[in-house]
C-alpha cells in the first residue's frame, strides 16, 4: 500500500517547503529590483497566474490519479513520455549532489555569526580562508578539512529524514522547519525596516519603473523566477502529491502553495533590502552598489551588513543563517524523494533501500563540492541545470500533456473534489501562453 501524508495540512507544508529555498531569499529580491521594481510584481504576478498556478494544478492532478512518480505517472498516461519523467529524476539528482553543498555553508555560517568569525573581509575569508577557492574547476585543490563536519552533519539529517520515510520524515522535518524559518525571518523584517536608511533599500525593492514593461526580457525574468522558486517541472510535485489521498482538493492545494511561497519571497525581499538600504547608508553609497544575489550575497553582503548593524550582530547573523539553513533543507528532502520515489516506484524497491540506493552514491559524488573546486563546479553545473534542464523538462511536459493528451480529462480530474473549479482558460493558458513563454524563454537562456 502506497504511503500517504497524515494530512493535507502535512502536505502543503512539505509542498510549500519545498517551494520556499535558498531562491526566495537570495534571488527573488535581486530579480525584482534588476527588473523594474514594483512595476515587476504585474509581469511576476501574471506569471503566477498563467505558469505557476496552472503547472503546480497540473503536476498534482497527474501525481495524485497516476499514483506514482515522474516517470511512472507519465507512463501511465503514454508509455512513451515516461523518458520525460526520468530526464526530470535525473535533473532532480543532480541539483541534489550540488544543493548541499550550500547548506554544508550555511551551518558553518551559523556557527560564525556568533562571533562575525569572517572578520573584516568577508570575500576574503569565504573565497580563502573557508573554501580555498582554486583558480580551475579542474584543480580540485584537494579536500577542504574545515568542511568536512558541516558536512557530514548535513548528510546525517539527511539520511535520518528520509529514512523515516513520508509522515515521519519529511512531514515531520516540514513542520519543524517552517515554523523556525519564518520566525527568524519576521524577526530580520522587524529589524531591518526600523533601521536608518531601510527606506532607501525598499524604494529601490519597490520603486516602479513602468518603461521596463515593455523588455520582453523582463516578463522572461518574472516567468524564469516562477519556475525556479516554485518546484515545478522537475518531478518534485508530482511525486509528492502521488502521497494524497484521492479526494484531495488540488486546485485549492496549488492556489494555496503559491501563495505562501510568493508572499514568503516579498517578505524576504523586504527584510533583505531594508538591511542592504541601512547598508548602503553606512557605506555612504547607493543601495545599487551593495545589492546582489546568489551566493555573493549570503556570504559576502550579508555578513558585512551584519557587522555593521548598531547592535545584537550576532543574534541577527544566526537568524539570517538558519532561517537560510530551514529554507534549503526542506527544499532538498523534498528533491532527493523526487529521485527516491522514481526508484521505488519502478523497480519496486522498499523505501529505505530506495533511498540508499540514491543517496550513497549522491554523497559520494557530492565529496567533489567540498575541494577547493567545489563553487567553481557548482556554478557550470547549476548554470546548466537551472536554467537550460529545467525549462526544457518543462516545456516538454506541457507540450506532450497538452497537445498529445487530452488536458481536459486532467482538468476534470482536477475539478472532481475541489471547493472552486478551473474553467477551459486553464487549458488554453497551457496550451498556448505557457508554451510561448517557456520556448521563448529556453531559445534566450541557450543563446
Amino acid at each position: 500500500m502506497r504511503e500517504q501524508w497524515n494530512s493535507k495540512l502535512g502536505f502543503l507544508l512539505a509542498a510549500i517547503g519545498s517551494a520556499v529555498g535558498l531562491g526566495n531569499i537570495w534571488r527573488f529580491p535581486y530579480v525584482a529590483a534588476e527588473n523594474g521594481g514594483g512595476a515587476f510584481m504585474i509581469p511576476y504576478f501574471v506569471a503566477i497566474l498563467t505558469a505557476g498556478i496552472p503547472i503546480l494544478i497540473l503536476e498534482y492532478t497527474i501525481g495524485k490519479t497516476y499514483r506514482g512518480s515522474a516517470p511512472v505517472s507519465l507512463g501511465r498516461i503514454n508509455p512513451k513520455f515516461e523518458l520525460l519523467g526520468w530526464a526530470q529524476v535525473m535533473v532532480a539528482f543532480v541539483i541534489t549532489v550540488y544543493y548541499f553543498a550550500v547548506i554544508v555553508w550555511v551551518v558553518s555560517y551559523i556557527g560564525f555569526a556568533f562571533s562575525s568569525a569572517w572578520g573584516a573581509d568577508p570575500a576574503g575569508f569565504f573565497f580563502g580562508e573557508y573554501l580555498g577557492l582554486t583558480d580551475s574547476p579542474l584543480h580540485l585543490g584537494g579536500i577542504q578539512t574545515n568542511l568536512l563536519i558541516p558536512f557530514v552533519i548535513v548528510w546525517v539529517i539527511t539520511f535520518i529524514v528520509m529514512y523515516r520515510g513520508i509522515s515521519k520524515g519529511i512531514e515531520l522535518a516540514c513542520k519543524i522547519a517552517l515554523p523556525i524559518l519564518l520566525v527568524c525571518m519576521l524577526i530580520l523584517v522587524v529589524r531591518g525596516i526600523t533601521l536608518p536608511g531601510a527606506a532607501d533599500g525598499l524604494d529601490y525593492l519597490f520603486s516602479p519603473d513602468w518603461s521596463a514593461l515593455a523588455d520582453g526580457k523582463v516578463w522572461v525574468a518574472a516567468y524564469g523566477q516562477i519556475f525556479f522558486s516554485l518546484s515545478i517541472a522537475f518531478a518534485i510535485m508530482i511525486a509528492y502529491s502521488s502521497y494524497l489521498p484521492k479526494k484531495t482538493d488540488v486546485v485549492n492545494s496549488a492556489f494555496i502553495t503559491a501563495t505562501a511561497n510568493h508572499g514568503f519571497e516579498v517578505l524576504a525581499g523586504i527584510g533583505v533590502f531594508s538591511i542592504l538600504g541601512y547598508m548602503a547608508l553606512q557605506q555612504g553609497v547607493g543601495v545599487a552598489d551593495v545589492a546582489g544575489a546568489g551566493v555573493g550575497l549570503a556570504f559576502i553582503t550579508f555578513p558585512t551588513a551584519i557587522d555593521a548593524l548598531p547592535g545584537m550582530n550576532g543574534f541577527f547573523g544566526v537568524c539570517f543563517f538558519l532561517a537560510l539553513f530551514t529554507a534549503g533543507i526542506t527544499s532538498f528532502i523534498s528533491i532527493i524523494q523526487a529521485v527516491v520515489s522514481g526508484m521505488q516506484d519502478k523497480f519496486g524497491m522498499a523505501h529505505k533501500k530506495a533511498v540508499t540506493v540514491v543517496l550513497v552514491p549522491a554523497f559520494l559524488l557530492s565529496i567533489f563540492f567540498v575541494t577547493g573546486a567545489g563553487l567553481l563546479i557548482l556554478d557550470i553545473v547549476d548554470e546548466f541545470i537551472n536554467k537550460v534542464g529545467i525549462t526544457a523538462c518543462g516545456l516538454i511536459e506541457i507540450v506532450l500533456i497538452a497537445w498529445f493528451f487530452r488536458p481536459e480529462e486532467i482538468r476534470k480530474a482536477a475539478n472532481e473534489f475541489s471547493n472552486f473549479s478551473i474553467g477551459k482558460w486553464w487549458t488554453y493558458t497551457l496550451k498556448f501562453l505557457t508554451v510561448v513563454i517557456l520556448g521563448i524563454s529556453l531559445i534566450i537562456t541557450i543563446v
